[in-house]
C-alpha cells in the first residue's frame, strides 16, 4: 500500500517537510500520494550524460516504510531519468540521485529545483532488522558508489 499525503504529514519521513510548493516551474513537497524532492546543487548533464546529485531533503525512514525514487513527469518528457533507487526501512541520510540525460540537448538544473518524486510503500509489518549498510547516515552532497570486497 502507498502512503497518502495525510500519512506523510503525520509520519514526516523527510526534513525539511514542506507542503506542496511551486519553484522554477515545478512542484516539490508533499503531494496526494508522495513527496517531491529538490536537487541540492547546480548540475549540467550533456546529451547522453550521467551525473550524481544530492537531495536538499534528509530522510529518516521508519521501520515499516520503503521509499522508491521515481521520475517527475516534466523531466522525463525532456529526456531526464532519475534512476529508481529504493530507500530501505531504517535508512537515514541525504539521498544521492543517479541522473541520466537521454535527450540530444544539454540539461541544466538549478539548485533547489524539484527533481524526483518519492513514493512510500508500507511493509506488511515493521522489519526485524532495519537498514544498517554502507550508505547509512549518508552525508549531504552526491556520494560515490562504495564497492566492498567480498569476505575472504
Amino acid at each position: 500500500m502507498i502512503a497518502s499525503g495525510q500519512t506523510l504529514r503525520e509520519r514526516k519521513p523527510v526534513k525539511p517537510f514542506c507542503e506542496r510548493t511551486r519553484y522554477n516551474g515545478l512542484t516539490y513537497g508533499v503531494g496526494p500520494a508522495g513527496y517531491d524532492v529538490r536537487i541540492d546543487q547546480d548540475v549540467t548533464i550533456p546529451p547522453g550524460g550521467f551525473t550524481l546529485a544530492s537531495t536538499m531533503e534528509e530522510f529518516n525512514m521508519p521501520n515499516d516504510l520503503v521509499g522508491v525514487v521515481h521520475d517527475k513527469s516534466t523531466w522525463a518528457r525532456l529526456g531526464l531519468v532519475a534512476q529508481n533507487t529504493v530507500i530501505e526501512p531504517g535508512w537515514k541520510g541525504f539521498l544521492t540521485l543517479e541522473l541520466t540525460n537521454h535527450s540530444d540537448k544539454e540539461i541544466f538544473i538549478k539548485r533547489g529545483t524539484p527533481i524526483a518524486q518519492i513514493l512510500f510503500h508500507f511493509t506488511d509489518r515493521p522489519v526485524e532488522k532495519a537498514y544498517d549498510g554502507k550508505y547509512q547516515n549518508q552525508a549531504r552532497g552526491p556520494q560515490p558508489a562504495i564497492i566492498e570486497p567480498d569476505p575472504v
